[in-house]
């Protein structure tokens, strides 16, 4: 069974926020950090990984990113605030 990661991207300090889901967390941020996934990240150039979590398999994920995604702001900004207060850029935690 293939792991699944929720994560929130922004970029910057309670600017713009994304959720996504993926298998491979390293591999998907370094994709939005390289602008290589068109679309609203590279547009808003939203690539710093603000929070994320191991959800253990792909459908859970699936299922918690429809659980954010349906929450409010103030909640996404809540989870970033609750692991990283200083809003730092996670990737090199998890690289």
């Amino acid at each position: 069974m293939k792991t699944g990661y929720v994560y929130i991207l922004f970029n910057r300090r309670n600017g713009t926020l994304y959720t996504g889901v993926t298998s491979d967390l390293v591999k998907r941020v370094y994709q939005h950090r390289e602008h290589q996934a068109k679309g609203f990240t590279n547009k808003y150039d939203v690539v710093k990984l603000g929070y994320y979590e191991d959800c253990g398999d792909i459908t859970a994920a699936i299922e918690r990113e429809k659980q954010l995604k349906g929450g409010s702001r103030k909640k996404k900004l809540g989870l970033i605030e609750s692991i990283n207060p200083d809003w730092r850029d996670l990737y090199d935690e998890i690289i």
